[in-house]
């Protein structure tokens, strides 16, 4: 595949969409199992709307934020066993055989995943209105809620892609989500942060980035335009890309330098 990297970026961006496309058993999870989740938490934990100090009257309000951190973790997920499974059947080796750069596969995945994080954050903010959320930023907060979200998954997908360069293994992948889950866990996605004012939860959710990347997307539903935890929301997705990105390129270089040895033999 000869062409410009744009091109072959663009290309291979629409191998990545298609591919999570035409597998309905990875784009269900990454759209819709979040919102399931957010029906049992919502209709279980509503009556914490009543506590002095809730933010909201709306649990579904509260709580629809955790949903775009839940589909980042399923584009981490995603977006790093494809890239194991290209892996293990020699696809990406054979990319050195080739024009085409390793780095416009990763960069392909990456675009495929923001066009999946537009796509699940529209979703998630039609739904959450048809349950009865109240969006108070208006449209002009959910235009920043969809560049936010395809920033998380951009972020989550490029630390499966680090993942899969070093394991090379999609089960190794796949072990990861336990991990951020209980990240989620001990965050404020449950109840918000004044809430929870002593405590070892209250110094973990503190110390927990994903509580301000939650809170971001939380404040344009029940507050509209806040500042500082817009900013932060932004500043740990941006964080966590650029993070990610590292990681990732340190794995091209110890798989090239793998390649290399392999050839050499």
């Amino acid at each position: 595949m000869r062409g410009t990297l744009s091109t072959q970026v663009g290309a291979l961006a629409r191998r990545s969409l298609l591919k999570t496309l035409r597998q309905p058993f990875q784009l269900f999870p990454i759209v819709f199992f979040p919102l399931i989740l957010l029906a049992v938490n919502a209709s279980g934990l509503k009556a914490a709307t009543r506590l002095p100090g809730f933010p909201t009257h709306s649990y579904v309000s509260f709580a629809i934020a955790v949903a775009f951190i839940q589909g980042g973790m399923f584009a981490l997920i995603n977006t790093g066993t494809n890239l194991a499974e290209d892996i293990e059947d020699g696809f990406f080796n054979r990319l050195a055989l080739t024009p085409l750069r390793r780095v416009s596969l990763i960069a392909g995945l990456l675009v495929g995943v923001a066009a999946l994080g537009l796509l699940q954050s529209a979703v998630y903010i039609l739904m959450s209105l048809l349950a009865g959320a109240h969006l108070e930023a208006g449209f002009g907060g959910a235009l920043v809620i969809l560049v936010l979200g395809a920033i998380t998954a951009v972020g989550f997908g490029a630390l499966g892609c680090a993942a899969a360069l070093r394991t090379g293994s999609g089960e190794a992948v796949q072990g990861l989500f336990p991990l951020f889950f209980v990240f989620i866990f001990l965050s404020s996605s449950n109840l918000p942060r004044n809430l929870l004012r002593t405590g070892w939860f209250h110094t973990v959710a503190n110390w927990n980035p994903i509580s301000y990347l939650i809170e971001g997307f939380r404040s344009l539903f029940i507050f509209g335009w806040d500042g500082t935890a817009i900013w932060r929301g932004f500043a740990v997705a941006i964080g966590l890309t650029l993070v990610s990105l590292l990681a990732v390129a340190g794995g091209l270089r110890t798989d090239r330098k793998s390649t290399r040895l392999n050839s050499s033999h």
